[in-house]
């Protein structure tokens, strides 16, 4: 099943900031390892996309600077910053205590957040 789209955005800023602490990446890898890690049930447009790595360079979580692809083609690359794994760092955290709470709400085993 697809996840809403409210879900989606709530979950968008940790998973482009978990993308970005495994190494620098352009829009399009970004979207395809999106795509990939979901098995396909998370296919963003790059309309989705810019607009949130736009608002994680306001906040000064990344970085971008040009680059240029094995082709030779200028690409836009995006960078994690210190305060940007700082801030994936905390958001972990609330997705687990998120997590942990929805396992005591549904009778499943208690889960301690970390």
């Amino acid at each position: 099943m697809p996840a809403s789209k409210d879900l989606i955005a709530a979950s968008a800023t940790p998973l482009v900031l978990s993308i970005l602490q495994q190494g620098d990446s352009y829009g399009y890898e970004i979207i395809q390892k999106i795509r990939e890690a979901s098995g396909g049930s998370m296919d963003w447009a790059d309309g989705m996309l810019y607009p949130i790595l736009h608002r994680l360079e306001k906040k000064e979580w990344v970085e971008s600077y040009w680059g240029q692809s094995d082709s030779g083609r200028k690409r836009k690359y995006y960078k994690l910053r210190r305060s940007g794994r700082k801030a994936l760092k905390d958001q972990r955290q609330t997705w687990t205590e998120i997590y942990a709470l929805l396992q005591r709400l549904n009778g499943g085993p208690h889960v301690q957040p970390s």
